[in-house]
């Protein structure tokens, strides 16, 4: 378990401030984690890498010369939110271009998505690559939907040294890709983790168990069988990596790899080593070249028992990269000159908590925004513990919880916002920023990402009339499906969202009144969250547990409903008061 904490909701906090004083000369705290504190040379690619705290040395523990220039920090096994990426981003940024890289989450695929079209639009170029090592999480024929676990490390270390070696983005992009498609990796626990002030681990393995195939958020794994020697686990992953070679490369001509052994946490060096010797053996008998290979704790979950094997399949260009030096707090490789510190006032650091002007139109509107956002707090506060049930039918119950903090965050945020003369468009994307970074989890993601595509629509210029705020209705939506990749069918919130979206549209353009336009389409919401319960997962953590979840409607639309409920209620208010 995790023993040494104050409070539990500082934790990640006191970590980074502990962190960063002990790495001072490699890293600098900047709002959203951490970047390089010594200078980089101009007009270089940044690479800016990140997901949630737990899982150190990933992913602060990765900055440094020759590695990321800068790691987005989330919670704990929560992403971190689009500001806190934007911010490491633009701290980061060097001139040319920025490259965003992290394991493939839902939250983190939405919030690193809304970072980059936000720097985008700033026009500064920025491209993503997600990890997709674990062979477990889906098969070859839907790699894409693999999540990232110790390949995050040989992803990151070769995206960094592209970048510097001087390559552009396209180039850097290109080589990444490539590592990340020779990367796989399969992992074991005997036991779970424990959050900091938590009662008990998020699961527990059988006694003489041994969970297969699991992840590094606490998930447990996909199957368990009985607790192997040290020589037979090694047998099972070199086994199943050694199943499915990526494509271009053939063991019989003598492949190139490195070669990751990871420990997760309490499996200690000696462990590893032991399981090492035996992994060696076996691939040298394979016929496969081994490259600097790394054995110790790369990518961990808090304090999990259990361990993962990662096989890196070489190419020229990748073992030069693989090769080439770095100075990181928690990985380091061959001698890097020593480069001078960089000067606080050379770095361009937004302030997340900058009110930007605003007309009195706008500023108006922000109070009657801060009315639903304050209703949408009441209704997910009164119905928390059903949400939390009804997820837990088919989930890991934490909707309701989940949704609450967000909704809290939001609250609080959003009337601070409102105090200090924020337009309707900032107190929304401030909101939104507050939701997803105290929330964390899908739902996080998923509802930061809705405010923000709210706020980027209405902004702070006028008071937005129906037809705006059913444009934002509808970028929110499109946003929320281009990155989270849920269609109507899947059982998620979007079964919800997108006939709200439509119908709302739809009421307006027949020159409907807002709060009537509104009503018609919380009607149609109501109805859709319902026939969820008719729906079988075919995304998300649901999904493993897909029979389970029929007749129970999905949490996240029934949330969506209620609030959508909410709104409508203080829109009617509002115009009765005129």
């Amino acid at each position: 378990m995790t023993r040494l904490f104050n409070d539990p909701a500082a934790f990640v906090d006191e970590a980074t401030e502990g962190f960063v004083a002990a790495h001072a000369w490699r890293v600098r705290q900047v709002p959203g984690g951490v970047i390089r504190s010594t200078k980089s040379e101009p007009d270089t690619v940044a690479v800016v890498i990140g997901g949630g705290s737990g899982h150190y040395p990933a992913f602060a523990g990765l900055v440094g010369q020759g590695l990321a220039h800068g790691a987005a920090m989330g919670n704990l096994f929560a992403s971190p939110s689009a500001q806190q990426i934007y911010s490491v981003a633009k701290a980061a940024n060097n001139g040319a271009g920025v490259l965003l890289s992290y394991g493939n989450y839902a939250g983190d695929v939405l919030h690193f998505g809304q970072a980059r079209d936000r720097l985008v639009s700033e026009g500064i170029p920025c491209e993503m690559v997600k990890v997709i090592d674990d062979v477990s999480s889906a098969s070859l024929e839907e790699i894409n939907k693999r999540r990232g676990i110790a390949g995050d490390l040989t992803v990151f270390k070769i995206a960094s040294a592209a970048a510097e070696a001087g390559y552009t983005l396209d180039e850097v992009v290109r080589v990444t890709e490539a590592a990340n498609l020779r990367t796989r990796s399969f992992g074991v626990a005997f036991d779970g983790c424990t959050l900091p002030g938590a009662d008990d681990a998020l699961f527990h393995v059988p006694e003489g168990k041994m969970a297969v195939g699991l992840g590094i958020h606490g998930e447990p794994g996909i199957s368990e069988q009985e607790i192997p020697s040290a020589d037979e686990l090694a047998e099972l992953l070199v086994g199943r990596l050694l199943e499915e070679l990526p494509e271009g490369v053939e063991r019989a001509n003598g492949a190139r790899a490195s070669v990751l052994l990871n420990g997760l946490g309490t499996i200690k060096y000696e462990e590893l080593f032991v399981v090492y010797r035996r992994v060696n053996r076996l691939l040298e008998e394979a016929g496969v070249r081994i490259v600097e290979p790394e054995v110790g704790e790369l990518v961990t979950s808090l304090d999990m028992a259990g361990a993962s094997l990662t096989l890196f399949w070489l190419d020229e260009e990748l073992e030069r990269f693989w090769h080439a030096p770095a100075d990181a707090p928690a990985y380091r490789k061959g001698s890097v000159a020593t480069a001078e510190q960089i000067d606080a006032a050379e770095l361009d650091i937004p302030d997340p908590d900058a009110i930007p002007p605003a007309s009195e139109e706008s500023r108006q509107s922000a109070g009657r925004v801060l009315a639903a956002i304050e209703a949408t707090r009441e209704v997910i506060v009164e119905n928390a513990e059903e949400l939390g049930r009804i997820d837990a039918v088919a989930g890991d119950g934490d909707h309701g919880i989940g949704m609450e903090r967000g909704a809290r965050a939001a609250a609080e945020t959003a009337r601070d916002a409102a105090e200090r003369g924020a337009g309707a468009g900032t107190l929304l994307r401030m909101a939104g920023d507050a939701w997803a970074d105290r929330a964390g989890g899908t739902s996080g993601a998923i509802w930061g990402a809705a405010l923000n595509a709210l706020a980027a629509t209405i902004g702070d210029e006028t008071a937005p009339d129906a037809a705006t705020i059913a444009r934002g209705v509808e970028k929110a939506r499109d946003n929320i499906m281009h990155f989270g990749k849920a269609q109507v069918g899947d059982k998620t919130l979007i079964d919800v969202l997108v006939p709200f979206s439509e119908t709302l549209t739809e009421q307006v353009n027949r020159q409907a009144s807002l709060p009537d336009a509104w009503g018609t389409a919380v009607e149609r919401a109501h109805e859709a969250a319902q026939a969820t319960a008719d729906l079988t997962p075919r995304i998300g953590r649901a999904r493993p547990l897909a029979e389970k979840s029929i007749g129970t409607p999905d949490a996240g639309a029934i949330s969506l409903a209620m609030i959508v409920r909410a709104v409508h209620d203080v829109l009617q208010e509002q115009a009765s008061n005129g």
